[in-house]
């Protein structure tokens, strides 16, 4: 789903909008609402779902009025004037000729993206999505392990860990662990098999939030997300069960874009940073690699802005400070080999492109794409990874 924010402030015609994220998501979309107007003549949305005219009044951050009647009737214009009338007519119109209607069996197949309008500061256009999603959102699914499929509908639980968050309470540098419910009934001070490490945990505090708000969770069935607190015991991908042995499949890391070694600028602060650090790679929000030459840290991200992300962060939630080198690197790959006596040779062949990630695995640094070609030409008998899920 997607929501087209900010339509209080000026900006590009709702139409080339709906084609450049046509374009850009290789995906069809479908208006479920349409703007009346934008920036200080904003008025609010028609909502094509319901049928009803949502109206807007910047002092207050909620819809003022919600009016269900037909785009023909005369009462439009009482709300919005006849100009604008006028036009939304014809945009409603032009949409029901150019764009598909609304299929929910597409939207769940991925082919369909419905589209919102509004502006989210204002909280504007935000419940309509929701109700929306609400409505068309797909029941839990089956959901693929390395061992079987497991059917939301087991009596047995199962659930794996797809988000930690570092510092919810800043003030008790906590980490919350977010498991998503695949089968059965999670309840509260039952024990349950951590299937890395093979051991039983109870939990007294799991956690539902919403937004800011949270609150203790009894129990959670297939679909629910439950937050567990975490005090370094869960990575990405970590399996919880009723005793089953299951690994969930599906949450790689990809080969990252962006490098630069990460360099400490306080060195009174040299734990907070390496905690830090730590948190954040755990958390998800970039990647880490020891180079094994020099023995020096490097951050791979997809983006520049990770890079700013992380170092506000460290900063503002850690009291660490810490600065960037850049390096000349392509990509980072993940290898690995039947052949053990080749990997060695290429280890200590290539030993000052080699790093180690933060589970342990070797990643080749590659300078540039000639180099991975030629590796991959040289040593037939290596797999170069593009992702950590192999």
């Amino acid at each position: 789903m997607i929501f087209v924010n900010k339509l209080d402030r000026e900006g590009k015609d709702p139409f080339e909008i709906l084609d450049e994220l046509e374009e850009e998501l290789q995906v069809a979309v479908r208006p479920l609402s349409w703007p009346i107007d934008m920036g200080e003549r904003f008025k609010g949305v028609y909502n094509l779902y319901q049928n009803s005219l949502d109206l807007y009044q910047p002092s207050k951050q909620i819809v003022t009025e919600s009016v269900h009647l037909n785009i023909q009737s005369p009462e439009v214009e009482r709300h919005i004037g006849a100009k604008l009338s006028e036009k939304l007519r014809s945009d409603v119109e032009l949409i029901s000729e150019v764009y598909p209607g609304f299929n929910r069996e597409e939207y769940l197949a991925g082919k369909l993206a419905p589209v919102f309008f509004g502006s989210a500061l204002n909280n504007f256009g935000v419940k309509e999505l929701l109700d929306c999603f609400v409505e068309i959102a797909p029941s839990p699914r089956a959901v693929q392990t390395e061992e079987r499929v497991v059917d939301p509908y087991e009596e047995s639980f199962s659930g794996f860990v797809f988000k930690i968050h570092a510092n919810m309470d800043p003030n008790h540098r906590s980490c919350i662990a977010f498991v998503k419910v695949c089968s059965g009934r999670f309840e509260r001070n039952v024990n349950y098999k951590h299937v890395r490490y093979s051991r039983l945990m109870k939990f007294s505090s799991p956690t539902a939030f919403m937004a800011q708000k949270k609150e203790i969770l009894d129990e959670a069935f297939a679909g629910d997300i439950v937050g567990l607190p975490d005090n370094g015991n869960f990575k990405i991908g970590d399996t919880l069960t009723a005793g089953e042995d299951l690994h969930f499949k599906g949450l790689p890391s990809f080969s990252p874009e962006m490098f630069k070694y990460i360099e400490n600028a306080d060195p009174m602060k040299s734990k907070q940073l390496q905690k830090g650090v730590e948190q954040l790679m755990d958390e998800g929000v970039a990647q880490l690699f020891t180079n094994q030459f020099n023995g020096r840290k490097i951050i791979g991200t997809v983006g520049q802005l990770q890079f700013e992300v992380i170092q506000y962060r460290l900063l503002h939630e850690y009291g660490a400070q810490c600065r960037w080198e850049p390096i000349n690197l392509y990509k980072a790959c993940w290898i690995e080999s039947d052949d053990a006596a080749q990997l060695e040779d290429f280890k200590k062949r290539k030993y000052q492109y080699m790093a180690k990630d933060k589970e342990g695995r070797d990643v080749f640094l590659a300078e540039s794409n000639y180099l991975l070609m030629m590796a991959q030409q040289d040593f037939k008998n290596i797999a170069f990874h593009f992702n950590s899920e192999f």
